[in-house]
């Protein structure tokens, strides 16, 4: 992808970093500038555990998922293609809740929206 960022097409990790912090103190975005991407690829089918740790809340919960259908981000009326650069890590998943200590997500069948930048900053989990 190194190429597609030297001629703008993409933004930088750096980019990408400046514009998740520019959100409010406290959203989950914001704490997401703060996190390394370990994922760097497509999450489809991947088992990744999602980042439940502090500042985010105040209890460490484990919520593990897999990715199963991309949405792409929506544009605003009257934009017919996305601004370049591109965003990094863009869209959202529907993601299955495989394993989970949280209260609000529970395991069996459950679905979550998860956003691409929060699993790129997840954690693989791998079976055996």
């Amino acid at each position: 992808m190194a190429f597609l960022e030297r001629i703008g097409f993409v933004e930088t990790p750096e980019q990408e970093h400046g514009r998740l912090a520019q959100a409010p103190d406290g959203s989950i975005n914001h704490f997401l500038s703060t996190l390394p991407v370990t994922i760097p690829g497509w999450p489809l089918d991947l088992l990744i555990e999602l980042p439940w740790v502090a500042p985010r809340t105040d209890r460490q919960y484990r919520v593990v998922v897999v990715p199963i259908e991309y949405q792409r981000d929506a544009l605003p009326d009257g934009v017919d293609q996305e601004p370049l650069p591109r965003r990094r890590h863009s869209g959202s998943w529907t993601c299955a809740v495989v394993a989970s200590d949280h209260p609000a997500y529970p395991v069996g069948g459950h679905r979550i929206v998860v956003s691409g930048a929060e699993l790129a900053r997840g954690k693989r989990v791998s079976l055996g």
